[in-house]
C-alpha cells in the first residue's frame, strides 16, 4: 500500500560503548547532531519517537550527552546511542540526539514537522502542506516525508509543487536503494499528471517506475503499473483487454493486501465492463469499490479518484439516482477534509447536474459558478465541464448572449461545446448552423454514451430542419441504446424523440401514446423541465386529435413549469404557438382544418384522415375543399408545400 503513514524517529536505546565518539564534535559534518528542545516541544518529540536522555529540572543542569554510532540494520535512517558524557546546559532544556540527513535540525523545523504530520493523519490538508513545506524550508526532509508533503500539496490544489517534492521523493529512494518505494512514487507521479491531462509525461513517468523496478520480484507497484495500460486499452477502444489487465492488478492488490489497488483495480474492471456493455456486471463491481472507499478503506487520493470516476460511469450509463447517491456521498467525503480543493469542484459540477435536472436552477447555477472558482486554481481540466453546465443553464433561462460566451469557455477548457452550442443556434433561429454543427459532432461521436447525449440534440434540429429521415434515425439509435442501458432517464430521452418524430409525420395517435409514457418516465427521475417540454408535445397531440380540453390543461402545466423555472424561451414559443393556434393561422384555417392540412402532408387519403380523425369521408373532403380555397390553392401538392413554407408543420 502507498505509504501514507510517518515513520516514526527510532527511540533511543543505550548501549555499552565500544568505542565513544562525541557527537558535538560533529555538528553540522556528521550524520548524527544536537538539537535542543524548549520544554514546549518536549510533548510533540516524544509522540514521534524522539526520547530526551535526561529532563532538565534547573535552569543550570548537568545533562547526559550519549554517544553514537551508525545502525548496521539501516545506516542512512536509524542511530543507536552507545555512550553518554555530561555537559553544561544553560537553561532548562531537553537535550535529544536524532538523524538530520547531514545537516542540524533546528526546533522550529521539528515542530513544524511533527505537526505537519499531525495534520496530515486528520486529513488538514491545507495545514499539513504549508507546516511540512516550512519543516522542509528550514532542513530538507526525508523521502517519506516527502511523499506527505506532495500528497497534502496535490489534495490542497498545489499541482505544481506536487510533482516537484514527489520527484525529489523519487530521487530520495533511489539513493537509499529502496527500488519498490522510489517506482511508487513513479506512479503517483504518472496518476497526478494523467488526471490533469499530461498523457505525453505520465507515460514517460510510467516507463521510468517499469525501467527502475527491472526485473525485481513481484510487488504491489507492479499491480499498479498496470492500471494506467487498462485505461489506455480502454481509450484505444479495447475494453475487453483492459478487463484482463485489471483483473491481474486485482489479485497483485489482494495477494499483497493492498486496500488501494484493489480497490482501484475494481472499479477500472467495472468501467471496462460497461464498455462491453455487461453493465449489471459492471456495476456491481463499482458498488464493491465504493463500499471499500466509503468504509474508509482507501487512502484519500484514490478514494477521491474512484468517487469521481464512478460518478461518471452512472451519467455514462444514465443511472442518475445512483449518481445522484454517490454524488451526496462525495460531498459528505469532502466536507470531511478540511482544506480540501482537488475533487470539490468535480463534485459541484455533478451537484450542479442533478440540481438542474430536479428543477433547482438557481441552486445549480450557484454551484456551478462556485465548481469554475475551484477549478481555476489551479487551472484543472474539469473546469471545462463546469463552464458547460453554466452555459446549459443560461441557455434555459434565454440568457443567450451570456450563454455563448461560456460555451466558448468551455471549449478552449477542454469539453466540447456540443450539444449545446447547436441547440442555442437553433433557439436563436439559425437551423441550418445548428443542423451543420450538430450532424459534424453525431459524425465524429463513436462511443455510445456522448453518441446518446447527441442524439437527442440531433432529432429536436432535425425536425426543425424538416430532415424527417434524419430525424428517423436518430430516434431509431436512441431507442437501441436505451433498450440495451434500461435506464429511465435514457427510456424517457427515447420516448420524447420518437414521440416528437411521429408527430411531425403527422401520426397523433401514435405519438400520443409514446409522449404520455415518456412524461411518466420524466416523473419517476423527478425531471419538471423535460417533463414539460414533453407534455407541450402531448397538447399538439391532442390538439391534432381535436381533444381542445386535453391540449388545453396540458399547455396549462407545461406553463406552469417554464414560469417557475424562468424558461423563457420555452414560454416564448408557447406564447407563439397559441397565437398562432387562435388567431394567426394563415387563411383563417380552423384548428381542423390546420389538422387536416397536417394529414395530407404525410401523403394520407381522404379515407385514411377520416378513419384518423373518426369524421366521415365527406366532411374530410370539405375540409380540403375550405382549405384550398382560404389559401387560394389548387392541388394537395400546393397544400403540403404551403404547411413546409409557413412551417406548419
Amino acid at each position: 500500500m502507498l505509504a501514507l503513514c510517518p515513520r516514526a524517529f527510532v527511540p533511543c536505546q543505550s548501549k555499552p560503548a565500544e568505542s565513544v565518539e562525541d557527537p558535538l564534535d560533529h555538528v553540522g559534518r556528521r550524520s548524527l547532531d544536537i538539537g535542543v528542545l524548549d520544554a514546549e516541544h518536549e510533548r510533540p518529540a516524544m509522540a514521534a519517537g524522539i526520547q530526551p536522555v535526561e529532563k532538565c529540572r534547573t535552569r543550570t543542569a548537568d545533562v547526559e550527552i550519549p554517544g553514537w554510532r551508525r545502525s548496521e540494520s539501516n545506516p542512512q535512517t536509524h542511530a543507536e546511542i552507545i555512550s553518554s558524557r555530561r555537559v553544561r546546559s544553560q537553561k532548562a532544556r531537553s537535550v535529544i540526539v536524532f538523524r538530520s540527513n547531514w545537516r542540524k535540525i533546528y526546533p522550529v523545523a521539528l515542530e513544524a514537522l511533527l505537526r505537519g504530520r499531525e495534520s496530515f493523519a486528520r486529513h488538514a490538508w491545507d495545514e499539513s502542506y504549508t507546516l511540512l513545506f516550512e519543516a522542509d524550508r528550514q532542513a530538507p526532509l526525508e523521502a517519506e516525508d516527502l511523499e506527505h508533503l506532495a500528497f497534502a500539496a496535490y489534495l490542497a490544489g498545489y499541482d505544481a509543487d506536487s510533482e516537484t517534492v514527489l520527484t525529489r521523493a523519487h530521487q530520495s529512494y533511489l539513493a537509499r536503494n529502496e527500488i519498490e518505494s522510489a517506482a511508487r512514487c513513479g506512479f503517483w507521479i504518472a496518476f497526478e499528471l494523467f488526471n490533469n491531462g499530461d498523457v505525453a509525461r505520465g507515460g514517460g513517468w510510467v516507463a521510468r517506475a517499469q525501467r527502475v523496478l527491472g526485473e525485481t520480484a513481484e510487488c504491489v507497484v507492479h499491480g499498479f503499473l498496470l492500471m494506467p495500460a487498462g485505461v489506455r486499452r480502454i481509450m484505444e477502444g479495447d475494453p475487453a483487454a483492459a478487463v484482463t489487465l485489471f483483473s491481474q492488478a486485482v489479485e497483485i492488490g489482494k495477494r499483497f493486501g493492498d486496500a488501494d489497488l484493489i480497490a482501484m483495480a475494481l472499479h477500472g474492471r467495472g468501467r471496462a465492463l460497461i464498455r462491453l456493455e455487461r453493465v449489471a456486471e459492471g456495476v456491481a463491481l463499482l458498488d464493491e469499490a465504493m463500499v471499500a472507499v466509503t468504509a474508509g478503506d482507501v487512502s484519500p487520493i484514490p478514494a477521491g479518484d474512484i468517487y469521481c470516476s464512478v460518478i461518471e460511469a452512472c451519467h455514462e450509463i444514465f443511472d442518475l439516482r445512483r449518481a445522484g447517491d454517490w454524488t451526496t456521498a462525495l460531498d459528505r467525503w469532502c466536507q470531511l477534509q478540511s482544506g480540501l480543493v482537488r475533487f470539490r469542484g468535480q463534485c459541484l459540477v455533478r451537484r450542479a447536474e442533478i440540481l438542474q435536472l430536479h428543477g433547482a436552477w438557481p441552486d445549480a447555477i450557484d454551484e456551478a459558478q462556485r465548481a469554475c472558482e475551484r477549478l481555476s486554481q489551479p487551472p484543472q481540466r474539469a473546469r471545462g465541464a463546469a463552464l458547460y453546465q453554466w452555459a446549459e443553464i443560461l441557455r434555459l433561462r434565454g440568457d443567450f448572449s451570456k450563454s455563448e460566451e461560456m460555451y466558448r469557455q468551455a471549449g478552449q477548457s477542454g469539453r466540447s461545446p456540443q450539444p449545446g452550442l447547436s441547440l442555442l443556434r437553433l433557439a436563436q433561429g439559425e437551423i441550418e448552423t445548428a443542423a451543420n454543427a450538430i450532424r459534424n459532432a453525431l459524425e465524429e461521436a463513436k462511443e455510445r454514451g456522448l453518441r446518446s447525449r447527441l442524439l437527442s440534440a440531433h432529432v429536436q434540429i432535425m425536425l426543425a430542419a424538416q430532415d424527417l429521415d434524419a430525424a428517423r434515425a436518430g430516434a431509431n439509435e436512441l431507442g437501441d441504446i436505451a433498450s440495451t442501458l434500461d435506464a429511465p432517464f435514457l427510456r424517457a430521452v427515447s420516448l420524447h424523440a420518437r414521440g416528437a418524430t411521429l408527430l411531425a409525420s403527422g401520426d397523433a395517435r401514435g405519438a400520443l401514446s409514446l409522449l404520455r409514457q415518456a412524461v411518466t418516465e420524466w416523473d419517476s427521475v423527478e425531471a419538471p423541465y423535460e417533463a414539460a417540454r414533453t407534455q407541450t408535445l402531448v397538447a399538439r397531440a391532442c390538439e391534432q386529435l381535436g381533444d381542445a380540453d386535453g391540449a388545453s390543461i396540458e399547455y396549462g402545466a407545461a406553463r406552469e413549469v417554464f414560469e417557475r423555472l424562468g424558461a423563457a424561451p420555452d414560454l416564448a414559443a408557447m406564447v407563439a404557438g397559441t397565437a398562432t393556434r387562435s388567431a394567426s393561422l394563415p387563411g383563417n384555417l380552423s384548428a381542423r382544418e390546420l389538422q387536416v392540412l397536417r394529414c395530407l402532408v404525410t401523403g394520407k387519403t381522404n379515407r385514411a384522415i377520416a378513419d384518423e380523425l373518426f369524421i366521415s369521408e365527406k366532411t374530410v373532403a370539405r375540409h380540403v375543399s375550405n382549405i384550398f380555397n382560404k389559401l387560394g390553392l389548387s392541388s394537395r401538392a400546393a397544400a403540403i408545400a404551403y404547411a413546409y413554407e409557413h412551417r406548419l408543420v
